[in-house]
């Protein structure tokens, strides 16, 4: 109990910090702790598919993107507020996951990995290939982030207002995902990731629960990529290419699948160490690679989950 008293208080510092972030650091800063947020979102997404159902997905960067240029072309063409958007970008987001999953959800292990990988392509490939409506490889700028809407009366083209806004964004969000992971389809989901056939043998169509769980994940990558076009100011079909699919991937296995906040911690590491090396060398790819692949190597459990391992004795 001592411990869980220990990482509840850890936890709210780690809130109080988030929220006087920006009183203490420059504006750089600020960027990157959004950047964080909307990838932490983004990497906890993915985990509902990975760490709670036991299905890697290749391909989950096409949600993101959906929500993206959903959110781009909303402010670009209607100039609606960017609440309405981000509902439009989760919903688009929903449905192409409802598509992709009703055909995936029927393999399993790699055969499931390479079939999200090849819709993710294809995803790709028409976000690239038409043209009239996502401007191809140019991708799609120019739009103006107005007001949020609900009433509310912030400036979000100021960074700081910006981060506040994803911030409460994503905490709603991650509390929402976290009660569905406590919830008894939750704990049905750990079921059919540790043993699906005996799920399969009291009667339970896991292929349902299977398709459900994808596409929710679908629904709040779709948010993520709402929160990231006013962010990156452009969407482009790179954010639909498949190494924008390994992100998340390496983001909650650097974290920890087994722990809901692993994605978070593991999508801070990943950002942090990207934003490091890149600021001493362009051949920044190659080291953060090794100093990944080295983590990976020590740490099975993941940064967090091995912290936590150790720190509940488990």
């Amino acid at each position: 109990m001592s411990a869980r008293i220990l990482l509840g208080a850890v936890l709210a510092l780690v809130l109080a910090g988030l929220f006087a972030l920006p009183y203490g650091v420059p504006f750089f800063y600020i960027f990157v702790a959004t950047e964080i947020l909307v990838m932490g979102l983004f990497a906890a997404s993915f985990n509902l598919v990975f760490g709670y159902t036991g299905m890697l997905s290749f391909g989950h960067a096409a949600f993101f993107g959906m929500g993206t240029y959903t959110t781009a072309m909303l402010l670009l063409h209607l100039q609606v507020p960017l609440f309405w958007a981000m509902l439009a970008s989760m919903a688009t987001g929903m449905m192409l996951a409802a598509v992709i999953g009703f055909f995936c959800v029927r393999l399993n292990e790699v055969y499931f990995a390479m079939l999200t990988l090849a819709f993710g392509m294809m995803v790709y490939s028409v976000a690239h290939q038409w043209r009239s409506v996502t401007n191809g490889s140019d991708g799609i700028t120019g739009f103006r982030v107005g007001e949020f809407g609900l009433g509310l009366d912030v400036t979000l083209a100021n960074p700081t207002v910006y981060y506040y806004v994803v911030l409460v964004c994503v905490l709603i969000a991650a509390a929402v995902l976290y009660l569905i992971t406590k919830s008894p389809f939750g704990l049905m989901l750990r079921a059919i990731s540790e043993n699906p056939e005996r799920v399969s043998f009291c009667g339970i169509n896991e292929r349902r629960y299977r398709l459900i769980a994808f596409t929710i994940a679908g629904l709040f990558a779709g948010l993520a990529g709402a929160l990231f076009a006013p962010f990156n100011r452009v969407a482009s079909p790179d954010v639909i290419h498949w190494s924008q699919s390994a992100e998340p991937v390496l983001m909650t296995i650097l974290g920890g699948s087994a722990y809901f906040l692993g994605p978070f911690f593991g999508a801070a590491v990943f950002v942090l160490l990207e934003t490091w090396i890149t600021s001493y060398t362009d051949h920044w790819m190659l080291f953060l690679g090794i100093i990944l692949a080295l983590m990976v190597m020590f740490f099975r459990r993941g940064l967090l989950g091995t912290a936590l391992d150790r720190i509940l004795g488990r």
